[in-house]
């Protein structure tokens, strides 16, 4: 084995141009094949951090009831067929502590909070705006959410010890022209309110942060005339991904409909995932061409080094020996290309994550979000071991089937 791998390195080095060409294709193929992936999968995971902080893991919203209809088939007698209408909606939640109380039986559940949702005009400043008012228990709600965490203005003291207190949307209080302190009017069905702004919040979500005004749960009930009940209950889980199985094990027992957030956000995450998908097969033909490269290298060692390998044939070395010699070949500038690609990774996702960038949309952030992810550098690794695997197999099936001896009558005719 140690001899073979002498003659691999000596058969290598004398291509050192288009060996270094097929080891750069492969280091540039391994490191960008990384950052593309820490890249998208770092914005996903951000984004739906994001989405987790402002509605939570799992929803439940409208009760749900059956309204199958029984018809007789014929007077007098006792057949009857069965007419299924599918299934009828009432929206909100009627009774939500009861329902929250049964949430809690659940030992995934970690809290769960009642959310009153409605529709208003903010007039304020000579100027008027829809808004979207959302009354929430102040205990409750900051355990589903990560509004506490969003203020970048005011605080959440001078909300919750003001009753008529309310916090407000960056981009809807930048369209009011609203500070802390100031005085709004809102105005739902008829009736009309004054409060005063405690705070206000920026989630980063576009359409969250220029029409919702959070307040507390008893003014909602009478700006939005709720005396009882809520709009949904957000929950709060312990693992996020547990969110599909919790939510269709809860809805049939609470006859409640029950959304998970992949469910409410499955746009958005096949977009991320069809994003990371193509990035990575578009890098990965630089691979594929770094393997076209090794290929060609290896076929050009071979028409070079034709006579040495008749004399090795004839010295004794095996089939199995000049195959090994020229795999050992692949796998030296594979092993290289790999290793010198990891730290090219690394070192080039760090820069990218210190690169200022201003995104303001489905998330909010000031710079590139990367993820360090151990199972990209293994993917990274395993492809380019595929594709120069292969590219050195061949050309080492070719060089162990010439045969010594019409080598070397060729050479001497």
């Amino acid at each position: 084995m140690k001899t073979n791998l002498q003659i691999a390195l000596r058969f290598l080095l004398s291509r050192k141009r288009a060996m270094l060409m097929s080891l750069g294709g492969i280091i540039f193929g391994v490191g960008f094949f990384i950052i593309t992936q820490a890249q998208t999968s770092g914005f996903e995971r951000f984004f739906i951090k994001t989405i987790l902080g402002v509605n939570g893991m799992a929803r439940v919203e409208d009760r749900y009831q059956s309204t199958m209809r029984s018809m007789q088939a014929d007077k007098g007698s006792k057949f009857r067929v069965n007419l299924d209408d599918s299934v009828k909606y009432i929206s909100g939640v009627q009774f939500p502590q009861q329902i929250m109380n049964a949430i809690h039986r659940f030992p995934d559940v970690v809290a769960t909070a009642p959310v009153i949702r409605g529709s208003a005009m903010l007039i304020a400043n000579f100027k008027e705006q829809d808004c979207k008012p959302y009354g929430i228990d102040t205990r409750q709600h900051f355990r589903v959410s990560d509004l506490g965490e969003q203020i970048i203005q005011g605080s959440i003291k001078a909300f919750q010890d003001n009753p008529y207190g309310v916090l407000i949307g960056e981009r809807l209080a930048r369209r009011i022209n609203l500070l802390p302190g100031d005085t709004l009017l809102l105005q739902a069905r008829g009736v009309s309110h004054r409060y005063r702004v405690a705070g206000i919040f920026e989630t980063g979500v576009e359409q969250v942060d220029k029409e919702r005004v959070y307040m507390h749960l008893p003014a909602s009930r009478t700006l939005l005339q709720r005396p009882s009940g809520a709009s949904f209950i957000q929950i709060n889980l312990d693992d996020p991904d547990k969110a599909p199985e919790f939510s269709a094990r809860l809805g049939p027992v609470l006859s409640h409909s029950v959304m998970s957030w992949q469910r409410r956000e499955k746009t958005w995450l096949q977009v991320f995932a069809v994003l990371r998908i193509s990035s990575a097969l578009t890098v990965s033909t630089i691979i594929l061409i770094s393997g076209l490269g090794m290929f060609n290298t290896l076929v050009m060692i071979i028409i070079d080094k034709t006579r040495e390998i008749a004399i090795l044939r004839s010295m004794g070395y095996t089939r199995s020996d000049i195959t090994q010699i020229f795999m050992l070949q692949g796998l030296l500038v594979l092993g290289a290309g790999i290793v010198l690609g990891w730290a090219f990774a690394a070192s080039a996702t760090y820069g990218l994550s210190q690169l200022p960038i201003r995104i303001r949309g489905i998330f909010t952030t000031d710079s590139f979000i990367v993820n360090w992810d151990v199972s990209h550098y293994v993917w990274a690794g395993v492809i380019a071991a595929v594709i120069v695997s292969i590219a050195s197999y061949f050309p080492a099936r070719r060089a162990a089937r010439l045969e010594p001896g019409a080598v070397i009558r060729g050479s001497s005719s």
